[in-house]
């Protein structure tokens, strides 16, 4: 093939949207050092990738995982790996609660303190202040 367009690939895919991004992906790949399944004839990486989709070098099925693998953020082999991530968000959810219930008894303690230490310097106040009363009534 002289020249490759998206139109000799329209054919190999539903939509051009998905074309696109199989072979924008493939693209990529081939910048990053995988080997081409066609001749490279001094074309570009787009080139090469349209190509590649065009003579069917690489099957349909194949270029959607790669899609799909490089947009996955976490694959699970089991079920058991899930249930694993629950417990242990579960496990973090019960710590943060008994943190917050440690954090309120600690809050009521402070309080308590606080209300003790102005409850005595209040008496401490009026014993003076009772004091001073007393020497004004000797004076006079």
């Amino acid at each position: 093939m002289a020249r490759i367009t998206v139109e000799d690939c329209i054919d190999k895919f539903p939509s051009r949207f998905e074309l696109v991004l199989v072979a924008s992906n493939r693209a990529r790949k081939l910048y990053a050092g995988e080997n081409p399944t066609v001749e490279i004839d001094n074309d570009k990486n787009t080139v090469i990738a349209l190509r590649e989709i065009a003579e069917e070098t690489l099957s349909k099925e194949q270029l959607k995982n790669d899609l799909i693998e490089e947009y996955q953020t976490s694959t699970f082999s089991e079920d058991e790996d899930l249930n694993e991530i629950e417990d242990s968000s579960d496990d973090k959810v019960n710590d943060l609660s008994q943190a917050d219930v440690n954090i309120e008894n600690q809050d009521l303690e402070n309080d308590d303190q606080l209300n003790e230490e102005a409850s005595s310097e209040t008496s401490q106040d009026n014993l003076e202040n009772s004091s001073d009363d007393e020497k004004e009534q000797e004076i006079l």
